[in-house]
Parts: structure tokens; C-alpha cells; sequence
């Protein structure tokens, strides 16, 4: 087999970059359109590629519209008829809360003859923050928080968001009634359940606040007295699948972690690599993760199973992270990490991670890269990995080496990419 000449850090990088450019909603979203309604047509949305998403909708559009979306700060593009508001993620604040008032406002009193574009992507939950009567946006602020230390899953993390949301778990939907919802989604979750993307608020949940109730006993998370009430009550319940509240709901996935990962296997292919795509939907503890890939990139390097080298290891899915240190981190950086310290610097191994989105964690930074050399670095800069990822502080060891990955506002986001090269076995020069 002819060996793949081009630069292992090159070909990491494009095929973060394809991954990206193929869940672009300007790319993908006309398709899903139906003609334009006998009434009126209204837009809403929430998340970090609802902006990107509105601004291919009007291009593609060809009757009258109007609308609101909320998008994270620095995610907006200029729109002429749906408005964009900035609100604030991972922990949400007053303009995602006056934001969600204006959207169950702008979609009440429609008929049958009105149509409901609703365009949501991942970071949605908290940019639509309104919660249920008598819980406040400082309740709403401190679960927030908790979950994310919390080492929950996602899909874990918007049970609970649900069910203390007066705008989440379909009862968005509701207040559309009678009028059509035409959902356009963009995946940023395991598994493409559409009550898992920004929480559910124009899809019914099958989830209850005894599932709700489990999780917060499951991860110790402490909740207000009267947050908890309200879960024990039922008085937080979502509407389920079948309620008569629902209107004429039709979902359409206009972009997934699985598309984004072909995308980049064919960059792989290309560049003459073997590509084996391990899954789309990978969960666990961020650290975890690392250990596992790094123990199959092994493998493969030295004994050549259960891949031969060369080849590319891609992975999507959203890890986790369960916070016991006080430095800056994320869930691609902490993987990478352990992936470093699992791999022990073996030849020929590189490998990059990072959030589609480009942010991780609460840095505006994508990811990051690994080499053979990267434990060689650190140490002679002074870092200790094994410290720094005791410490959650991928971030701030990756930008000590320069290894950071940079890409500003995506304007999508179909959750964690991760990619390992293998550019020959080990025993290749011995």
C-alpha cells in the first residue's frame, strides 16, 4: 500500500473543516421547505445555528415571512425579516429570558392556515431559559450550572431543563396550536432524538418529573426547595406524545453528527488513508473515552488490530465531564488529554478533537491537536499532564503549547468531532 504523504496535522484540520462545512445550514436547509401557506407564515428558533439557519431560510423563502430567533452572543447574521436576538450560553441571562416571552407571545392567536417554521439547534436550552411559574431565572441559573459539573449526560441534563421550562418539553408547540410546526433541526446530540435539541420545545416528551427527580438524586445535584417541589407536585409535567394541545407537528433533520463524520472520512480517503468511522453517538465520561480510543489506537499502531495503519479513527458523540479541579477545560480538551497520556507518545499517532460549534466547555476554543511528541513538550515547558487533567485544565495546557484550536463562530453545530491518524505502525522504523 502506497504510504499517504500529506502532513498528519493538515489532514486533521481539513477534516475538522469538512465536518463543519457540511452541517452549514445555507447547505442543506432549502430542501425541507414546503410550499408557503394559505396564512401566515411565522419563524422561530433558538440555538447557536438558529442565525445561520434563519438567514438560508429567508434566502430560500419565496413568500412573506416574519419571525424571531435567539442565537448565542457573536453567533448573529444580518437578517431582513426575522429578527435575530443574542442571549447567553451555557448559563442563561435576561436576553434569552425576554426572548422566549416574545416568542410564545409572537405565536399565539394563529389558525389552521398558518405555518410555524421552528429552527433549532444545539445550545438552545439555554438560550430559551423562561421557566415555570414561581421558579426564577436565578433558580433556573444555579441547576444550570450544577448540571454542567454535574457529569450528567445530555440527554440527563435537558430531562431536567424540560421540566422546569414554561417554553421546553412541547409546550412551545402548544402555544402554536392549531397551526402547522414544520421543525428543521440541527443534531447536536447522541442518538438524534429531537427532545434531547435544545430541550424539546416544539416536540412532545416521553420523559416524566419522576425521570426528572432520579437524576437530580442520581448526581446529588441540589435543587431549591421549591424547584423540587414543583418536580414532586407533577406541576412541572411536559405534554406527551398524543396530547389533543399539540398541532400538526412535522421534523425534519436538516443536519447530523453522522453526515458531518462522512464528510470527513471522504477527506480522509482522499488523502489515501483507510477510514473507519468507530460511531456517531459516543457517550461517557470525557476522560474515559480518551483512555478506550487511545487503547484501540495502540492496538491498531502495534499490532495492527483491529485497523492496520495507516488509517483515520473518526468519533462524534457529546462526552462528559464531571469537574473536580479549578482550571479551564472542556469536554474535547479533557479527552484529549487522556488520550495523550494513554497513547505514551507512540509514533506515528496524531489526533485532533474539538466542538463543531467552536466553543468548548465555556472557551472560545474549539478543540485542540496531539502529537508523538506532545508529552515530550509539556515536560520540557514545565506542564504536567497528569496534573493539568486532574485539574480540568485542558485549555490552559494546550494553549501553553500552541496546540489550540482556534475557529471562531461556526454557525452550526452537530456536536464533538473526533479524528486519530495513525500514519504507519510502530514497528514501521525498527
Amino acid at each position: 500500500m502506497t504510504m499517504p504523504t500529506i502532513d498528519p496535522n493538515v489532514l486533521l484540520r481539513r477534516m475538522f473543516d469538512a465536518a463543519i462545512a457540511a452541517a452549514q445550514p445555507a447547505r442543506t436547509l432549502a430542501r425541507y421547505l414546503p410550499a408557503p401557506p394559505r396564512g401566515r407564515t411565522i419563524v422561530i428558533g433558538a440555538g447557536k445555528a438558529s442565525a445561520a439557519m434563519a438567514a438560508a431560510l429567508e434566502a430560500a423563502w419565496r413568500g412573506p415571512l416574519q419571525g424571531l430567533v435567539v442565537t448565542r452572543y457573536g453567533y448573529a447574521v444580518p437578517c431582513s425579516r426575522i429578527e435575530i436576538v443574542e442571549a447567553a450560553h451555557p448559563v442563561p441571562d435576561d436576553a434569552g429570558l425576554s426572548a422566549s416571552r416574545r416568542m410564545l407571545e409572537l405565536v399565539s392567536g394563529l389558525s389552521e392556515d398558518d405555518l410555524v417554521i421552528c429552527l433549532i439547534s444545539g445550545g438552545g436550552s439555554s438560550l430559551l431559559p423562561l421557566p415555570l411559574a414561581g421558579i426564577t431565572l436565578d433558580d433556573k441559573q444555579q441547576v444550570n450550572r450544577a448540571l454542567l459539573k454535574s457529569g450528567a449526560t445530555i440527554s440527563e441534563m435537558n430531562c431536567v431543563r424540560r421540566h422546569l421550562s414554561a417554553i421546553k418539553g412541547g409546550r412551545l408547540a402548544a402555544a402554536c396550536h392549531p397551526a402547522q410546526v414544520l421543525n428543521l433541526l440541527i443534531s447536536d446530540v447522541p442518538g438524534d432524538d429531537p427532545i434531547d435539541v435544545a430541550s424539546g420545545p416544539t416536540v412532545p416528551d416521553p420523559t416524566t418529573c419522576a425521570d426528572a427527580l432520579a437524576i437530580v438524586r442520581r448526581y446529588a445535584i441540589d435543587l431549591p426547595g421549591h424547584v423540587l417541589a414543583a418536580l414532586r407536585s407533577g406541576a412541572a409535567e411536559t405534554l406527551k406524545p398524543g396530547d389533543p394541545r399539540l398541532p400538526r407537528i412535522r421534523t425534519e433533520w436538516i443536519a447530523t453528527p453522522r453526515l458531518a463524520l462522512q464528510a470527513a472520512a471522504q477527506v480522509g480517503r482522499d488523502a489515501g488513508y483507510a477510514v473507519h468511522v468507530l460511531g456517531d453517538a459516543i457517550e461517557g465520561e470525557a476522560r474515559e473515552v480518551g483512555k478506550v480510543l487511545g487503547g484501540i489506537a495502540l492496538a491498531a499502531s502495534r499490532q495492527g488490530q483491529p485497523f492496520a495503519a495507516p488509517c483515520v479513527l473518526l468519533s462524534g458523540g457529546e462526552t462528559t465531564v464531571t469537574v473536580r479541579g479549578s482550571g479551564r477545560g472542556g469536554r474535547n480538551v479533557e479527552f484529549l488529554l487522556s488520550l495523550a497520556l494513554a497513547l505514551r507518545s507512540e509514533a506515528g499517532v496524531h489526533a485532533i478533537a474539538g466542538d463543531t460549534d467552536g466553543v468548548d466547555g465555556q472557551e472560545e476554543i474549539a478543540g485542540a491537536v496531539i502529537g508523538p511528541d506532545t508529552l515530550e513538550r509539556a515536560w520540557r515547558a514545565g506542564l504536567n499532564p497528569q496534573d493539568a487533567l486532574a485539574a480540568n485544565d485542558g485549555h490552559g495546557f494546550f494553549e501553553a503549547l500552541g496546540d489550540a484550536v482556534v475557529t471562531g463562530p461556526t454557525l452550526t453545530n452537530v456536536n464533538d468531532f473526533r479524528a486519530i491518524v495513525l500514519t504507519r505502525a510502530s514497528g514501521a522504523n525498527t
